[in-house]
């Protein structure tokens, strides 16, 4: 079953941040990383209750190549990502982040 998948716009924000500082690091390298978020967000997609809890009812899908998270919720069949955060931040900045 495909869901409807929402990316709130914090969450644009961050996907756009990091793929301008791969991009500023080494040209194609921000190419890369969206490749890899549009990859994990059409796994949401197919199958978003595959991975865990993370906090309350937020779960989480990490990228294969980059250490990203994508955090997301589920309503019924509606997923809204709330955000996408560098797994070496602090996970109180997202929790903060997904009210």
């Amino acid at each position: 079953m495909n869901h409807r998948l929402i990316i709130r716009k914090q969450a644009e924000t961050h996907i756009e941040d990091a793929y301008d500082w791969y991009e500023q690091r080494k040209k194609d390298l921000g190419s890369d990383f969206l490749q890899a978020m549009e990859e994990a967000l059409k796994t949401i997609e197919l199958n978003p209750r595959a991975f865990q809890f993370k906090y309350k009812t937020i779960r989480a899908i990490y990228t294969k190549r980059f250490p990203y998270g994508i955090f997301y919720m589920m309503d019924k069949d509606t997923i809204v990502v709330l955000a996408v955060f560098h797994l070496s931040q602090d996970p109180k900045l997202w929790k903060r982040l997904t009210k």
